[in-house]
């Protein structure tokens, strides 16, 4: 039994080309892609740790911290509890410092304007414009 060979043919530098063509196609909607998903989670992790800033704050307020010093010096009140560790705690996900306004025993109010910048273009997404509240 005669085997017959066959000679490999190697790969055309064309076929090579549209190789990579395709892999930096790939790579590029998935890069698109992947922007999303992290601009999705920095404003999730904005959100929470807007809400947590609030609580911490309510709950350091209702033990008796002193009002003005809370306004003056959020922030250590926030750090003084340990209980968003990990990172700076005043900081949006972005790596913007959160703007906390604390008006009285029983109102703090935590934004940060990266945080209302993406709420408004994902608004605009879903709604084909931007709507004022």
């Amino acid at each position: 039994m005669d085997k017959k060979r066959r000679k490999k043919q190697p790969l055309t530098l064309m076929e090579i080309m549209i190789v990579i063509f395709l892999i930096g196609l790939i790579g590029s909607v998935i890069g698109y892609n992947m922007k999303g998903s992290i601009d999705e989670g920095r404003f999730f992790k904005s959100e929470q740790a807007a809400a947590q800033i609030k609580e911490i704050l309510l709950l350091e307020l209702a033990s008796g911290a002193d009002i003005d010093d809370v306004k003056k010096r959020p922030a250590h009140y926030v750090e003084r509890t340990g209980l968003l560790k990990g990172t700076k705690s005043t900081l949006d996900g972005w790596g913007n410092e959160f703007k906390i306004d604390v008006t009285d025993v029983s109102t703090v109010e935590v934004t940060s304007a990266k945080t209302e910048e993406y709420r408004a273009v994902r608004k605009k997404k879903t709604t084909g414009h931007v709507q004022k509240d």
